[in-house]
């Protein structure tokens, strides 16, 4: 299974950018996406995620300006980031907890993550 993002890129304060990422591989259903990001020195934080029945968690640093949504038939989740901050800067990255069938035919819940997507907010 992979997890694979688009989308960032630099953007001057107050701008918007949106995030894509698309799950592939071996995957039976996804039981969550969503986003994450990391600056240098700091833990992984959540930005904001998505599960089944359109359920949806922000942190509160983001929650009045980004959405989240996700497209089940595509296995994509996006995140639209609006009223960009300069302390928005930061790798993000997509997570998905994915339900895979192995080569044995089992089902396996287990997390995955994209290699980051560096999204830079700067005049």
């Amino acid at each position: 299974v992979q997890l694979v993002e688009s989308g960032g890129g630099l953007v001057h304060p107050g701008g918007s950018l949106r995030l894509s990422c698309v799950a592939s591989g071996s995957i039976f259903s996804i039981n969550g996406m969503g986003w994450y990001r990391q600056v240098p020195g700091k833990e992984r934080e959540l930005v904001a995620t998505i599960f089944e029945g359109d359920r949806k968690i922000y942190s509160e640093s983001v929650k009045a300006r980004f959405t989240i949504s996700r497209d089940n038939a595509k296995n994509t989740v996006s995140l639209l980031m609006n009223s960009l901050k300069p302390e928005d800067t930061a790798v993000y990255y997509c997570w998905g907890n994915v339900i895979y069938r192995d080569d044995d035919d089992q089902l396996w819940p287990r997390d995955y993550w994209g290699q980051g997507i560096q999204v830079t907010v700067s005049s």
